[in-house]
């Protein structure tokens, strides 16, 4: 049974930090790409940061929007087959639903290519505002 479960999001004001996780479960992180994306009431999906497949450090790959660079990190526990979003700074800007997607990796060419059309396996999303 593959799952993503989001968990991490809620209110913070402006300035403030949030660190989102994704549990994957049914396959393991060694091959997927895992992407998190956003959405806002009106605006369409962007995508936000991505990682790639493998177990070791050396291998990794990863991609942030032009919006979030500097501000948000991507990291992955290979151990807990979790995924996390650690978001500093956080600006209003940045209230979305975030959700993160499993892509299977057919090399670097799925990383190059985030944000996807479509994705293997989406979770079912977390609410982020920051509002003072």
């Amino acid at each position: 049974q593959v799952q993503l479960v989001e968990s991490g999001g809620g209110l913070v004001q402006p300035g403030g930090s949030l660190r989102l996780s994704c549990a994957a479960s049914g396959f393991t992180l060694d091959d997927y790409a895992i992407g998190w994306f956003r959405q806002a009431p009106g605006k369409e999906r962007e995508g936000v940061s991505c990682i790639s497949g493998s177990d070791e450090s050396a291998h990794l790959a990863t991609y942030y929007a032009d919006s979030v660079k500097g501000r948000f990190t991507i990291s992955k526990d290979n151990a807990k087959n979790t995924v996390y979003l650690q978001m500093d700074s956080l600006k209003p800007e940045d209230t979305a639903v975030y959700y993160c997607a499993a892509e299977v990796m057919e090399g670097i060419q799925t990383i190059l290519a985030f944000p996807w059309k479509g994705v293997d396996y989406w979770g079912q999303g977390t609410q982020v505002t920051v509002s003072s």
